[in-house]
């Protein structure tokens, strides 16, 4: 039972943990296969933020059941943590793990093959290996990495859970409370990345903003004092503590950082990211609307208004930075003055990307249970609405590009319209085409912005 093969839903600190457990079978001997019929186990790292995404991970789960019926298949993750009894009764689930349990896959799955093997019981044996979410009084759960699947770019989680509680959001139960890494634990695995070659790290986490908080009154244990102790860690400047340590690291040459809460972009927060010369001026805001009343509805804990105050700080610091977020289309109560208040902001902001979702249901969740649910041929609708304002915005601040001198780090190959391009990424994430065949995966490239490439990609002219 050495072949295994994996699957991941959801987001980037899934798919970073991912990484890091596949690092850990290969290091014990299993052979990492395609996620196709013929492999002795299938892991898959499962997503619960919807209720599409609990459809999701059982589609997997079911699909990995159906191409080899005699394999193990093991649930790991966050539907694991919120769906625990559907786990326990759906019979294509051989083993399930918990959240805080991922860093432990190799020792668990041989405990269960062991047994499995020792018992000769057939194919119907369930073993379920669910433990409880973590409260803010447990520690960050270590795991390292030192190689990612990508070879240019690493992920680095650097923090765990949230304690936010927004009206249609599960996480906080799927993740636990807020758990912050170690900055010498940080500092070292970012070392040993930079030393397999790594040029580029993304610094992520469930509620990024958030690291340090448990640093605070971590004796007292008292972690939900609401906004101001939030506060208080956005103040103290741990996320930025971090971020300059690992900006001092030699052979690093850039640093992505995840999504960010609106209220911890200050005029000095701004300034002092500034002063790193490897940080991406990529900002990830999220939003979910632009309308005061659905944002109260949502229990996020900023306005409109203020919202456009943190964007007009990081432009009045950063030269043309790429600032991008996340909106929610059809929220419980959302009526159509809202949703014009919404496509209005979204209009004036003008970000380079927006991820436009449809609001689903959640069950768990404050919002999951309003009898003001919106239609959902009228979310289509209002969603629609948004995805052409974000390509009309998108190539805008494309093309904001053409005729200037861009550097790219570069990726992968590409045949595009039948035609070999080497591609990568600008600093603002944007995408870069050169047309050639000679390998440049890992290489910095210099060009000149000519034009639009399959209305996707800056084409460079070196």
């Amino acid at each position: 039972m050495k072949n295994v093969a994996l699957h991941n839903l959801g987001c980037k600190v899934n798919s970073y943990e991912l990484e890091v457990m596949q690092e850990n079978l290969e290091k014990n001997g299993y052979k990492i296969v395609p996620f196709a019929p013929g492999a002795d186990v299938y892991i898959i790292n499962t997503c619960t933020v919807t209720n599409i995404a609990d459809r999701k991970s059982r589609q997997m789960l079911h699909k990995a059941k159906k191409m080899n019926p005699a394999a193990v298949v093991v649930a790991v993750g966050c539907y694991v943590q919120t769906g625990t009894e559907a786990v326990k009764q759906d019979d294509c689930i051989d083993l399930a793990v918990g959240n805080n349990r991922k860093k432990d896959i190799v020792s668990i799955l041989e405990e269960y093959l062991k047994e499995k093997e020792e018992a000769r019981e057939d194919k119907t044996l369930h073993e379920t290996t669910i433990l409880d979410i973590n409260d803010g009084k447990q520690e960050y759960e270590e795991m390292i990495l030192t190689h990612a699947g990508d070879h240019t770019r690493a992920h680095i989680k650097i923090q765990d859970g949230c304690n936010q509680f927004c009206s249609y959001c599960i996480i906080p139960y799927a993740r636990g409370r807020v758990r912050s890494r170690k900055q010498e634990d940080i500092i070292n695995e970012v070392k040993g990345l930079v030393a397999a070659g790594y040029r580029e790290v993304v610094v992520t986490g469930i509620h990024l903003s958030s690291y340090g908080l448990d640093f605070i009154n971590k004796d007292s244990g008292d972690y939900l004092q609401g906004v101001d102790i939030r506060t208080q860690a956005y103040n103290k400047g741990f996320l930025l503590d971090i971020l300059e340590k690992i900006n001092q690291i030699d052979g690093l040459e850039r640093i992505r950082i995840g999504s960010l809460e609106p209220r911890i972009i200050t005029e000095n927060f701004a300034k002092r990211l500034k002063e790193l010369d490897k940080l991406c001026p990529h900002f990830h805001l999220s939003l979910q609307s632009g309308c005061n009343e659905t944002l109260k509805r949502m229990n996020r804990h900023y306005s409109a208004e203020e919202f456009k105050e943190k964007v007009e700080i990081i432009r009045s610091v950063f030269e043309n930075p790429a600032i991008t977020t996340d909106v929610i289309v059809g929220f419980p109560g959302e009526t159509q003055e809202e949703f014009q208040t919404t496509y209005d902001f979204l209009k004036d902001i003008c970000f380079y990307e927006m991820h436009v979702f449809k609001y689903s249901k959640r069950q768990g969740t404050v919002a999951a249970a309003r009898k003001d649910q919106v239609d959902d041929r009228l979310k289509t609708v209002r969603s629609n609405m948004l995805l052409e304002m974000e390509q009309i915005q998108s190539q805008k601040y494309r093309e904001g590009y053409l005729g200037k001198t861009v550097e790219a780090l570069m990726e992968e190959e590409k045949i595009i319209k039948g035609k070999t391009y080497q591609v990568g990424y600008t600093k603002t994430y944007v995408k870069v085409a050169v047309e050639t065949e000679e390998e440049l995966n890992n290489q910095f490239v210099v060009g000149v912005a000519s034009k639009l490439l399959d209305n996707e990609y800056l084409l460079l002219e070196r």
